[in-house]
């Protein structure tokens, strides 16, 4: 069973952190942690709590299950907040200055997942469709017709 974790308005840029995220995205969670561990990018330290996070949350719902075959099953950075502030420039202006932060979500789970979701019966449903009436549609265009005629012979007869 999956278990998610996830970082809330982190202060840097959904760029920065995607950078990151693409480097682990699929990966076994232990080569992930390594990679992370190493990264000199300033993001890679809170994203490898967060796998670590994930790591124990996932423990905590599958007691007793081996955890060396789990992996980064999905990993995705949203944009969040942005705080405006204002730079002073030339001429009496001001620069806007969008200092930016994200919301990052980690999911992981074993590549097989488990039984439990093999034994979830799926339930298909059948759609009839009804035959299209089109005679119904050829009398209204008639009837349609067959009004706007004696309107002309209103019309006629009274210029007479």
């Amino acid at each position: 069973m999956e278990a998610v974790a996830k970082l809330n308005n982190y202060p840097t840029s959904p760029r920065k952190m995607r950078l990151l995220a693409d480097l682990i995205r699929g990966m076994k969670v232990e080569k992930a942690l390594a990679i992370l561990d190493h990264n000199p990018k300033h993001p890679a330290v809170p994203l490898r709590k967060l796998v670590l996070s994930a790591i124990s949350n996932w423990k905590a719902k599958n007691e007793g299950e081996d955890e060396t075959a789990l992996l980064v099953k999905t990993i995705f950075v949203d944009g969040a907040r942005v705080i405006k502030r204002m730079r002073p420039a030339p001429q009496g202006r001001g620069y806007r200055v969008r200092k930016r932060s994200n919301h990052v979500t980690v999911i992981v789970d074993i590549p097989g997942g488990t039984a439990i979701k093999a034994a979830k019966p799926v339930v298909e449903e059948t759609v009839v469709e009804e035959p299209v009436a089109t005679k119904k549609a050829a009398a209204k265009k008639t009837a349609t017709k067959k009004a706007a005629a004696p309107k002309k012979d209103k019309v006629a007869k009274e210029k007479k």
